[in-house]
C-alpha cells in the first residue's frame, strides 16, 4: 500500500496543479458582456461585425486576421492597442470609408515590432496599397512610430494617440511581470488584465460601459496568453524614433490628461521626441478616447487627414 501511495499522491498532485495551470478563461456570451452598455452602440457593434466580416492572411506561418473597407483615394491604417482587435475601431472605419479606404487589423502572437511590420505591411501589399496614413493607439501608437522610422516614404500622415515614445521607463517598471508572464497560467493572466479594466481604465473613462463591455468581451477569449506576452515584449523593445523635422510627415499627437495607462512622464517625452507634432489634450476621458468620446475622436481625424501634404 505505501508503495503505491510513493507514486499516487505525486500523481495527483501532479493533476491538481496541471488542472489549475491548465483552467481555461471562461467563455461570456456578448448580450451578456454588453448588458450594461448602450443599447445602440452594442446593436452598431453587432452589425458592423456582419457587414464587414475580416480577412485572413497567412505571413510566415501566422495567420493574420484584418479588415479593409472603403473606396477612397487614400488608405488609413487603425493599429490597435495591446488589449485591442480590429474592429475596436468601427465607429472610425464607418465614418472613414465614404472617404477612404481603410484597413484595420488584429495582432496574431509575434513577440517582435519587425513581426508586427512584416505582417502589416504584407496585408497592405495584398490590398494594393502603396502609400498610406496611420492611426495608431497605445501599442498601436508606438508601433506607429516604428513604422515611420522604417517606411517613411510610404507614409502620408501619422497619429500617435493615447500613446508613449521609445523609452526604458516601462520595461523597467515591469520587469518582474515581464520575467514571469509566459509561465503565469493563461486564466491567471488574463483575470489580471481584467481586473485593471475594472480598477483603473473604466474610472478613467467616466465609467463608460461600452469601454469597459468590449475590454472584457477581449478578456473572454478573444484574446490569448500568447498574444499578451508577445505585445508586451513590442511595447518593451527599442528602436530609434524617427526624426520628424527631417522626414516632413504631419503628425498629430492625441492624449488625455488622465490617461491610466500612459503616465505623464511618458506624455511629455512623446512631446519633446516629436517637437513639430500638433497635439490635442482630452480631459478627463482615460485610454481609449476613439471608444467613449467617439464622434469627437472621428471629427478630430477627419480634419487632421484632410490637410493637404507637402
Amino acid at each position: 500500500m505505501r508503495s503505491k501511495l510513493k507514486w499516487i499522491v505525486p500523481l495527483i498532485l501532479v493533476v491538481m496543479i496541471a488542472g489549475v495551470y491548465l483552467y481555461p478563461v471562461p467563455r461570456v456570451p456578448f448580450d451578456e458582456v454588453y448588458a450594461k452598455a448602450s443599447k445602440s452602440e452594442s446593436e452598431s457593434l453587432s452589425a458592423f461585425r456582419v457587414s464587414y466580416p475580416p480577412s485572413l492572411l497567412e505571413v510566415n506561418g501566422v495567420e493574420w486576421e484584418y479588415i479593409a473597407m472603403g473606396e477612397g483615394g487614400e488608405t488609413v491604417l487603425f493599429l490597435h492597442g495591446m488589449t485591442g482587435a480590429y474592429d475596436i475601431w468601427w465607429h472610425q472605419l464607418e465614418a472613414l470609408q465614404a472617404d477612404y479606404r481603410v484597413i484595420a487589423v488584429t495582432y496574431p502572437a509575434v513577440n517582435t515590432l519587425a513581426e508586427l511590420d512584416a505582417g502589416v505591411m504584407s496585408i497592405l501589399d495584398v490590398e494594393g496599397v502603396d502609400k498610406f496614413n496611420v492611426v495608431g493607439t497605445s501599442l498601436g501608437g508606438y508601433f506607429a512610430q516604428y513604422l515611420v522610422a522604417h517606411h517613411p516614404d510610404r507614409i502620408l500622415r501619422a497619429v500617435f494617440s493615447n500613446t508613449f515614445p521609445p523609452n526604458d521607463l516601462i520595461a523597467e517598471k515591469n520587469k518582474t511581470i515581464g520575467t514571469a508572464l509566459p509561465f503565469l497560467p493563461e486564466w491567471l493572466v488574463i483575470d489580471v488584465l481584467r481586473g485593471s479594466f475594472a480598477s483603473s481604465v473604466y474610472p478613467a473613462s467616466g465609467n463608460d460601459e461600452l469601454t469597459l463591455a468590449f475590454l472584457n468581451e477581449i478578456s473572454y477569449g478573444r484574446m490569448s496568453k500568447a498574444q499578451v506576452v508577445g505585445r508586451f515584449h513590442c511595447v518593451v523593445e527599442k528602436f530609434e524614433a524617427p526624426d520628424l523635422s527631417a522626414l516632413g510627415i504631419p503628425i498629430l499627437i492625441v492624449e488625455a490628461d488622465n490617461d491610466p495607462l500612459v503616465e505623464l512622464a511618458l506624455r511629455e517625452q512623446l512631446k519633446v521626441v516629436y517637437p513639430t507634432a500638433e497635439v490635442h489634450t482630452f480631459s478627463g476621458v482615460g485610454h481609449f478616447p476613439y471608444l467613449n468620446r467617439a464622434s469627437e475622436y472621428t471629427e478630430i481625424l477627419i480634419d487632421f487627414l484632410a490637410r493637404p501634404v507637402e
